[in-house]
C-alpha cells in the first residue's frame, strides 16, 4: 500500500475537491497520511488569487521533499492550469494536471513512469465542460459541499474564469443525495460553496435551475440541522432569497456578500456588476427581515486607480453599513486580467497602511455586533478543537462562542446564554440547567456577567 499526503491552498472550494480527490485515492488502495509524515506521493492542491499562493506552492514542493525525498509530486488546481510549464519547472514536481484532469489524477499517478521531467496534462480551459461533485469530510461538524464551479463574470482583476473556466452546476437531485449522504455521517452544517454559487442551475451551458429552488430543496434534508451559504454576489442575492432564510428550518441567517469597493468608479474599473446602492439595498433587507443577522464583506484595497479619497469613500460606506465583519483582501496583480494592463498602480504601503485600517475596522464591526447578541438566548454548534481547556463552537448567525470543555458537547447543538465577550473577542457561553424547559428559561434565567 503506497502512502499519500495532500495539501491544499486557497479556499473552501479547493479543500472540498482535494477532501474528493483523497477518497478516490483511498478507494484505489493508498493509505492517506499527514502532510509532515514520510509518504510515496504529495498532491498539492493549488490557488493563484493571489502571488503569495504561487510562491507558497514552491514552499510546499520543497518543504515535502525535504521530509520524503524520493516522493512523486503531483500540482494540481488553479495554479496548474494557469502555468503549467512554470510549475513542471519546480525541482521535484513530476506531473502537473489542469482543470480537465485534476480528478482523474490517482489514474494519472497509476501511469508515471520512471522519474524524469514532469509530465504536463493541462488542456484549453475552453473545453473544461464536466462538473465534479465535491465534498470536504475532514471536520465532522461542518462540511464544505460545492454546488457550483467555474464563472462567467469578467471582473478585471480575477484569474478564476481562466483558471476554472464556464460556470456550470450539478444538479439539485444529485446535491440534495449528497447532502443526505453527508448527513448519514453525523455531520450537522453544510455550507454551500462555490465560485459563483448564486449563478447555480447552469448545465451543459444551458439555465435549467435556479439557486433558489436548490435551497428550497435542501431545506427538507431533515438529517442536517443547519446550511450556511457561503458567499453570494449581491446582485444574485434576490429577496426572495432572503425572505426564504428569515423563516427557513435549516438555513442560519449569516451571508457573506462580496463588496470589494465602496467606490461605484471604482467597482466600474473592477466590472462588477452592481454598484454600492444595490449593496446597501441588499444589506438592508436582511436586517428588515432577520435583524439579527451576521453579513461578512469581501473588500480589496489598492486596486488600480483607487486614490486616498476612493479608499476614505469605502472605508466611510462600510463603517455606516449594518455589516458584522471584512475579509479584507490586497490587491495583487496577475498575467492575463485586463487591470494588470491598468494606470494608477497602488504603492504597496499605501496598500498595506488600507490594509491595516480595514481589518481594525473589521474588528470593531465584529465587536459591536457581538455586543448586540449578549444577553440572548441562542444555540451553539461546538467543534473538536481544545485550548487551554476550552471548546469553541458558532451560534446559527456565526458569533463565536467558548466554554469549558465537554466531550459531550462535540458535534453537538447546545443551548444557552451568549453571557459576556471575553479579553480574546470571544463570546462565553454558559448552558441552560437542564432541569427546565428552553421556554421557561428564555424569560426567567437572568444574564450571567
Amino acid at each position: 500500500m503506497k502512502k499519500v499526503a495532500f495539501y491544499t491552498l486557497g479556499c473552501k472550494l479547493n479543500y472540498a475537491e482535494t477532501s474528493s480527490i483523497s477518497r478516490s485515492f483511498e478507494a484505489k488502495g493508498f493509505e492517506k497520511v499527514t502532510f509532515g509524515e514520510p509518504t510515496d506521493l504529495y498532491i498539492i492542491n493549488t490557488c493563484s488569487v493571489t502571488d503569495h499562493a504561487d510562491k507558497k506552492c514552491r514552499k510546499v514542493v520543497s518543504e515535502g521533499l525535504k521530509i520524503s525525498p524520493s516522493a512523486r509530486v503531483v500540482i494540481i488546481g488553479c495554479y496548474a492550469q494557469l502555468k503549467p510549464e512554470e510549475i513542471a519547472g519546480i525541482p521535484g514536481v513530476d506531473l502537473v494536471l489542469g482543470a480537465n484532469s485534476k480528478f482523474e489524477a490517482v489514474d494519472h499517478v497509476q501511469k508515471l513512469g520512471p522519474k524524469t521531467v514532469a509530465k504536463v496534462i493541462a488542456g484549453e480551459i475552453e473545453n473544461t465542460k464536466d462538473y465534479h461533485s465535491s465534498y470536504s469530510l475532514s471536520d465532522r461538524t461542518r462540511t464544505f459541499l460545492k454546488v457550483q464551479d467555474g464563472c462567467d463574470y469578467p471582473c478585471t482583476y480575477c484569474t478564476i474564469p481562466l483558471a476554472r473556466g464556464n460556470s456550470r452546476s450539478d444538479t439539485i437531485e444529485n446535491v440534495v443525495k449528497e447532502a443526505i449522504k453527508i448527513g448519514e455521517t453525523g455531520v450537522k452544517e453544510i455550507v454551500l460553496t462555490g465560485v459563483n454559487i448564486g449563478d447555480f442551475g447552469i448545465q451543459n451551458g444551458i439555465r435549467k435551475e435556479k439557486f433558489f429552488d436548490l435551497v428550497m430543496a435542501l431545506d427538507e434534508v431533515d438529517l442536517i440541522s443547519r446550511f450556511r451559504i457561503s458567499s453570494i454576489e449581491p446582485n444574485l442575492l434576490r429577496d426572495e432569497i432572503i425572505d426564504f432564510v428569515a423563516t427557513s428550518k435549516r438555513f442560519v441567517p449569516h451571508f457573506h456578500i462580496p463588496l470589494q469597493s465602496g467606490s461605484n468608479e471604482i467597482l466600474g474599473l473592477m466590472k462588477r456588476r452592481y454598484k454600492r446602492e444595490l449593496y446597501v439595498d441588499r444589506v438592508n433587507q436582511i436586517k428588515k427581515v432577520m435583524p439579527n443577522a451576521c453579513i461578512g464583506v469581501d473588500v480589496i484595497v489598492g486596486f488600480p486607480g483607487e486614490t486616498d479619497a476612493h479608499f476614505l469613500e469605502t472605508y466611510q460606506f462600510l463603517n455606516e453599513l449594518g455589516i458584522s465583519y471584512l475579509h479584507v483582501f490586497t490587491y495583487s496583480e496577475r498575467a492575463n486580467t485586463e487591470a494588470s494592463t491598468m494606470k494608477g498602480k497602488v504603492q504597496g504601503g499605501h496598500k498595506s497602511d488600507r490594509s491595516k485600517m480595514l481589518h481594525i475596522l473589521s474588528e470593531k464591526k465584529r465587536r459591536s455586533f457581538y455586543e448586540t447578541q449578549i444577553g440572548k438566548m441562542d444555540q451553539v454548534l461546538f467543534e473538536s478543537a481544545v485550548t487551554g481547556g476550552m471548546m469553541e463552537g458558532f451560534t446559527r448567525n456565526y458569533v463565536k462562542v467558548k466554554t469549558a470543555y465537554d466531550p459531550l458537547w462535540v458535534n453537538s447543538e447546545v443551548n444557552g446564554f451568549l453571557n459576556h465577550i471575553d479579553t480574546d473577542g470571544v463570546v462565553v457561553f454558559t448552558e441552560f440547567p437542564e432541569t427546565k424547559p428552553i421556554e421557561e428559561k428564555t424569560s426567567t434565567i437572568p444574564v450571567l456577567v
